[in-house]
């Protein structure tokens, strides 16, 4: 039967044998993608064939839709040929992957560290021979276990590894959403009438042209209403029927001529999650009252409906599970559920859930054994099965009190999954109950977890404060500081007006926890980093140090730094905290993190850290569903392209940046496409323009404003204002920033000021004001040092004292040589020329010859890094490093590692993160 689902498919099997065979030079994924029956097993199976008839290691799951509450299930089958390789996997690699099959004990295990795992040993063990990986029916597999496979497939590239799936189309899954795919289209007229004419001989005409129209070039209508047309004498059901019904039905009417122990045996395989023959048969006898033995399968397989492989049955097609579920009654389907349940009282993971199923009303001891099965899933990484768990508890939980609690741990458990229609059904429902005034909080926290209420007024941040306040006021301090969190990065994401912004201060400062706990400089950071400036920076110091190795503490003090303007202190925080969540797993922290040290790069030009960050930032913040931090990325990226001069990339940049943070009015991220689109037309020397784009930060009425971003921008407006004839108008713009300079020493802000003073200063006053901002010891901020240089030397030059003024030009484009910002580099050349100095071209750095991931491994690999731990910090393979760093030599034309040191490491000394 194999090849009857491969007529007319010559193109689609050319694509996969190419796939399968070119796996040495090049692995990859692919989706197969179709309705049910256009024939997606039947090209799998062929790239199966091939691959073993070219040597390779074929590891195969299959997804089940009654296993697909059973965590890491498909991902199990996958890898149990190769699991006794698992031992020479880094050790927290190892035990987060073998946890999450309950082969080992270990602490709740970060998705992304199981997969990383499970790239590792695949990657291993297809070292030779090459390797398939097959997953059938992945609309059915368990959710942990899609994700860790759409992880693994994005990064077999540079593997011998190939990554092939069969999706069924109109499943609501996300895997595959972002990888190449096949979309298998039905047959046309010839394909369709060969296939009919090799399975069905001798039909009558009319009866041909009836299946040919009804099974409208589908593969599997073709065979299965033919058959029905040879037995019943006519074309099969009757036509102007979805063809999936019409299939069911053909199934259907196959079991409905069974004998009764046959039709049991088959209702209660199809119930079962699992595919044990001993197991079907005994809950079978149960059902029925009497025995069914392995002769009742006979007549099942003698129908084509399942085959027996080994100890297992297997449905020949997944439509024959559904058509048999579909046509049960409740009463039998109940009965088969009780009987499964009763059969695996030793297994409760798997039995509670058919005592769920044939439970007729609430049921306290079902409730709370899935509640149970919730706090296992969990500790195993399980997230959707605990929302599952948790959310079916909650259905069948008669006590209003218990079953408003764990609606909203399920609702807690669909917020850390991005599901927010999920989470709007179960808020729904709690809603409806009388919930506690810690439950009321944590209702709120969740509402506001999700951009979807930034209009609400129960969601406002002020009103978030007002309710933080009575759970601080009850003893919940947890509590409080989630709510505050929440409503301080709404206030600083959306602009909350200012009462609302005194308010979470208010609250936050009333709470008796220290003053240099890293939760609470965050709060005061993000929701008044002007008017709370000189706090979190007096207190800044104190929580990195006291930080230890926290790198959640780290992180958090990192953010807080950005947000006062302490970009040094920000970055090296930032870095610090990267290898434990790197090592932990946390990829969603890990983006944050990025992003902020990113940030705080792009405003120190330091290049070689933020490129990389900012790259790593969007690519993990799309992969772990944080829009917002994908527009940082984006807007950050555009930001460092400006300072190395790539107009065209920072206009596509800031534009897909705005494209994301548009529609909720996401202002950090439309400040920061601003910032990058002034920057660049400042270093292409079109001033109006620029003054035009930085204008914009300042102007409320614009959606690119922002209280505190505004401020770390003056210098590039006064530079621009000062080129454009602009000076009158960004007097009253200075006038404030001088205001807000009385309440925070930002480092930042008072490094603007100055600059802005000295440029914008009458002749007679110039002079000692650019004194000034040079006299202040910059540490890590050459970039600002350099353009008061350039700046000076400008001015001097205009007061024709032009040796003076070639020292500060010549200093300063040094400066900007080693930063690698090329714009400036060349305007300082420019003023030198005028003030009758040549200087030697500039050379073409090493990071302007590599990508950023590219990058980022000669970074690591400069530091000493091998290729294993490279790719342990980045979720990479180490032949995927090594591929890299193949690509990279060529480029800075060298031919070790031992070379690199010299070409990539940042001006810190510790590359992208501290060690």
């Amino acid at each position: 039967m194999a090849g009857d689902f491969l007529y007319g498919r010559d193109a689609e099997l050319q694509r996969l044998d190419t796939l399968v065979r070119g796996v040495r030079d090049r692995g990859g994924a692919l989706v197969v993608r179709g309705e049910p029956g256009i024939g997606k097993s039947r090209l799998l199976a062929e790239a199966r064939r091939i691959a073993a008839a070219e040597g390779m290691l074929v590891l195969v799951t299959i997804g089940v839709e009654a296993e697909s509450r059973v965590p890491f299930a498909g991902l199990h089958k996958l890898l149990q040929p190769v699991l006794t390789r698992a031992q020479a996997l880094p050790g927290p690699q190892r035990d987060a992957m073998l946890g999450a099959f309950g082969m080992a004990s270990a602490a709740t295990p970060d998705l992304f560290l199981i997969a990383l795992a499970v790239l590792n040993l695949v990657a291993d063990a297809a070292t030779e021979p090459a390797a398939l990986l097959v997953v059938e029916d992945a609309h059915w597999l368990d959710p942990a276990s899609a994700e860790v496979l759409g992880f693994v497939a994005r990064r077999l590239e540079a593997d011998p590894v190939v990554l092939l799936a069969a999706v069924r189309d109109g499943f609501p899954t996300s895997f595959g959403a972002d990888l190449p795919e096949l979309r298998l289209a039905r047959l046309d007229e010839g394909a369709a009438a060969a296939l009919l004419d090799a399975r069905a001989t001798g039909l009558a005409a009319g009866a041909r042209r009836q299946l040919l129209q009804d099974a409208a070039g589908n593969p599997l209508a073709l065979v299965e209403l033919s058959g029905m047309a040879d037995r019943a004498g006519r074309a099969g059901p009757e036509p102007g029927r979805p063809l999936t019904d019409r299939l069911e039905e053909a199934f259907a009417a196959r079991v409905s001529r069974l004998p009764a122990a046959t039709r049991t045996l088959l209702l209660v395989a199809a119930t079962n999650d699992g595919d044990a023959l001993s197991e079907t048969l005994a809950a079978a006898t149960a059902v029925a009252g009497g025995a069914v033995t392995t002769d009742d399968l006979s007549p099942a397989i003698a129908a084509s409906l399942l085959d027996v492989d080994g100890p297992r049955l297997v449905f020949r097609h997944p439509l024959m599970r559904s058509a048999i579920l579909q046509r049960a009654g409740l009463a039998q389907r109940h009965a088969a559920h009780a009987a499964l349940a009763e059969l695996l009282a030793d297994q409760p993971d798997r039995g509670i859930w058919h005592r769920a199923a044939a439970s007729h009303g609430p049921d306290e001891a079902v409730a709370a054994g899935l509640e149970a099965v919730a706090t296992v899933a969990r500790s195993r990484g399980a997230t959707m099965l605990a929302l599952s768990a948790l959310e079916r508890a909650a259905q069948l939980t008669g006590d209003p009190a218990r079953r408003a609690a764990r609606l909203l741990r399920a609702a807690e458990a669909a917020v850390e999954l991005g599901r927010h229609d999920v989470v709007q059904r179960l808020v729904h429902d709690a809603r409806e109950l009388e919930l506690s005034s810690r439950q009321r909080a944590q209702l709120l926290w969740i509402e506001a977890s999700f951009g979807g209420g930034l209009r609400d007024e129960h969601r406002r941040p002020g009103a978030i404060a007002d309710i933080a306040g009575q759970v601080a006021g009850e003893g919940h301090v947890d509590v409080a500081l989630r709510l505050l969190n929440g409503a301080a990065l709404r206030s600083f994401w959306t602009e909350a007006d200012p009462p609302a912004r005194d308010r979470i201060v208010s609250v936050a400062e009333g709470l008796p926890i220290a003053a240099d706990d890293p939760d609470l400089l965050a709060i005061l950071a993000f929701a008044a980093p002007i008017e709370r400036g000189a706090a979190v920076i007096d207190s800044l110091q104190r929580s990195a140090a006291g930080a230890g190795g926290d790198a959640e503490a780290l992180r958090l003090v990192g953010s807080a730094a950005v947000l006062v303007g302490a970009f040094d202190l920000a970055e090296a925080c930032c870095a610090a905290s990267l290898p434990d969540l790197r090592a932990q797993g946390r990829l969603g922290l890990l983006a944050r993190a990025l992003g902020a040290q990113a940030w705080s790069a792009g405003h120190l030009a330091d290049l070689n850290v933020g490129i990389p960050a900012a790259e790593e930032c969007t690519r993990l913040a799309r992969e772990t569903s944080q829009p917002l931090f994908v527009g940082i990325g984006q807007a950050t990226t555009a930001v460092l392209a400006a300072l190395r001069g790539d107009e065209d990339a920072a206009r596509s940049h800031a534009a897909a940046a705005e494209q994301i943070a548009m529609s909720g009015m996401v202002r950090p991220v439309l400040a920061t496409a601003q910032l990058a689109r002034g920057l660049a037309a400042l270093g292409a020397g079109r001033y109006a323009d620029a003054y035009e784009h930085l204008r914009r930060m300042h102007d409320p009425a614009d959606p690119s404003f922002h209280p505190a971003l505004r401020c770390f921008a003056l210098s590039e407006l006064a530079d621009a204002a000062i080129h454009s004839g602009q000076h009158a108008a960004v007097a009253g713009i200075v006038a404030q920033m001088e205001v807000f300079a009385r309440q925070t020493p930002s480092p930042a802000l008072h490094g603007g000021l100055r600059h802005a003073r000295a440029v914008l200063a009458a002749d007679d006053e110039a002079e000692a004001l650019f004194q000034a901002a040079l006299r202040v010891g910059v540490g890590r901020w050459p970039f600002t040092r350099a353009r008061a240089q350039f700046a000076y030397g400008q001015w001097l030059r205009r007061q024709r004292r032009i040796a003076d003024s070639r020292v500060q030009l010549r200093t300063a484009r040094d400066t900007f040589d080693t930063l690698g910002t090329v714009p400036w580099s060349d305007l300082a050349r420019q003023e030198l020329r005028a003030a009758g100095e040549t200087s030697r071209r500039q050379s073409v750095e090493a990071r302007d010859r590599l990508t950023a991931q590219e990058l980022q491994i000669a970074q690591m690999a400069a530091e000493g890094m091998t290729n294993r731990e490279i790719g342990e910090r980045l979720y990479l393979s180490h032949r995927t490093v090594s591929s890299h760093l193949h690509r990279i030599f060529p480029k800075l034309e060298i031919t070790s590692r031992s070379q690199l040191g010299g070409l990539v490491r940042s001006r810190t000394g510790h590359g992208v993160e501290a060690r």
